[in-house]
């Protein structure tokens, strides 16, 4: 079987997204400090360029949950791979992921990090796909939201390639 990837959003138009949602959280969150929770592997790339663009006071956590494996569908059952090295406790916590597919895995880390009681706890994506949804997650700040097709790029991976694309592209397979 080949693969390649079809462009979906460019360098260009991801760039200009971010900044425009910075931008909102600037506004949202003037006078206080934030606290950014990353969701490896896929989330760095995007909070790495979010952090960049913040005027606020931001501390930086990651933490690393498993839903996929190495195929292209949400296997449903949802692995702390690392957890955060800081307390939560009185923080205005931001969580920064890549994607939001079943929403099962993001539903079950939002409501880990409410019982470690911060002040508020908001959900920034780079990428939605509503259609996926099983589980209802509320999206605080959204990127794009996209049809139900497998993307790659930006941090997102097909079997741990391609997270290096400064876009996202679609994975397209033949036979």
């Amino acid at each position: 079987m080949s693969e390649r990837v079809r462009v979906m959003l460019t360098e260009e138009e991801v760039d200009r997204r971010i900044q425009e949602v910075a931008d909102q959280i600037n506004k949202d969150y003037e006078g206080k400090s934030l606290h950014l929770v990353c969701v490896l592997k896929g989330g760095v790339f995007f909070m790495c360029e979010l952090a960049k663009r913040l005027t606020m006071s931001v501390s930086l956590d990651f933490m690393s949950v498993s839903s996929y494996g190495d195929d292209t569908k949400s296997s449903g059952i949802v692995r702390i791979v690392k957890d955060l090295d800081q307390p939560l406790a009185g923080k205005e916590v931001l969580v920064v992921e890549d994607i939001i597919d079943s929403g099962r895995t993001l539903s079950y880390l939002l409501q880990i990090l409410k019982d470690r009681q911060p002040a508020a706890v908001k959900l920034c994506t780079l990428l939605d796909k509503p259609d996926r949804r099983v589980v209802d997650v509320k999206v605080d700040y959204c990127c794009f939201e996209i049809p139900d097709e497998f993307v790659v790029g930006y941090g997102l991976d097909y079997a741990q390639k391609y997270r290096n694309l400064p876009y996202i592209g679609v994975m397209e397979f033949d036979d």
